[in-house]
Formats: structure tokens, sequence, C-alpha cells
């Protein structure tokens, strides 16, 4: 395993004294917690979703019910992973909801490179990317998102989590409480669906 994919010791510390820091009062110590992981948490909604508009809505509802309950945050994980889960539980749940499903069907698969739409995927970042360049990054970007959108919802997860996140097999365990085999057995699964769907494409 890739030991640079594990959250390192001393943020994984600093977070543990955030959280217990705000449990004593100090409120600033919970703006610290969302400033650290609202990039990533805002990043594993959009790719859960597919949309950037309910990344956002989604992303704003996870820290929301972070504060909500971190009086129950036990210390016995990486405050990550407790958040990762959070994270995730909610994006299941705004995927499950009638609302959201007949939002997704109304968007057509060409929406995904338009790039007015909200579902469109960000540009990648390039310090001087020609047109052609930027045409060709959202166009293969959006095929890559559609793809991924088009796994079964705990593969999606999983890929989301290992393979565009970076999170180490164990913590994507704690965060999908599934065992760390049926973890690279789903992942190995989802890969090559990707690599059949993404075939003659990318």
């Amino acid at each position: 395993m890739n030991e640079d994919l594990k959250p390192r010791d001393a943020d994984r510390e600093q977070d543990l004294a955030w959280v217990g820091a705000f449990l004593e009062g100090d409120r600033t110590a919970f703006d610290r917690l969302v400033l650290r992981h609202k990039d990533r948490v805002f990043n594993l909604c959009w790719r859960l979703l597919g949309d950037r508009e309910e990344a956002n809505e989604q992303a704003q509802e996870v820290f929301v019910r972070v504060f909500r309950s971190i009086k129950d945050f036990r210390f016995k994980s990486s405050f990550s992973t407790w958040l990762y889960a959070i994270a995730v539980n909610t994006c299941r749940n705004r995927l499950k909801s009638s609302e959201y499903r007949r939002r997704r069907r109304m968007v057509s698969i060409d929406a995904l490179q338009d790039p007015d739409c909200d579902r469109a995927v960000p540009e990648l970042r390039d310090p001087s990317p020609s047109v052609l360049d930027r045409m060709t990054d959202r166009e293969r970007d959006g095929l890559i998102q559609s793809a991924i959108d088009s796994l079964p919802e705990e593969s999606r997860t999983i890929v989301v989590l290992r393979d565009i996140e970076g999170i180490a097999y164990e913590e994507i365990a704690a965060v999908t409480r599934l065992n760390l085999g049926t973890v690279k057995s789903r992942l190995a699964r989802a890969r090559q669906q990707l690599r059949d769907k993404l075939k003659g494409l990318i």
C-alpha cells in the first residue's frame, strides 16, 4: 500500500486537537476543520453526484451535520474517516431522493460537454493551456464523469474515494463499512467497467 495515501499523522493529530478544542467551547476550531477539509468534501460530493450545484449544496449539508453531531465523535478513528462517512451517506441519501432523480433525468449526457451547464466538469488547471487543450480536457473529463456516474452507487463511491481522492484502502473500508477484501474486489470490478465504457473514447 502507498503510505502517501494515508492521512499524515500530524494532520490527523491536529484534526483531533481541533475537535477537542471545539468540544471545549472554541468555535474557531470548527472553522479550521472546515477550511482544511472543505475542498475534498466538495470534490467527493461532486464526483458522487455528478453535479456542481448539487455538490455545493450537499457539501454544506455535510458540515451542518458534522456540526450537529460532532459531540458524538468518539476519537476511535481519524476525523477525516468520520467526515467522509458522513459525506458519503449524505450523497447516498440525496441520490435516493425522488427530486434528485427527476432532475438527473432532465439533463442529457450531451450537457456534460456544455461549458455553461452546471453539470459540466471543471476544466483542469494548466498554466498556459491552448483553446484546443481546454476543449480536449473538458471533453475527456466529461466522458470520465459520465462513466463514473453510470457505475452502481457503491462501486462509484469506492472508485471516487480510492482513485480520485487517493484514500487508503483501510480508510475506505471504514467509511463504507465493508471489509478490506470486498473493497479491493469491488474496486477491481469497477475499474474494469470503466475501462470497458471508455474503451475507444479516451
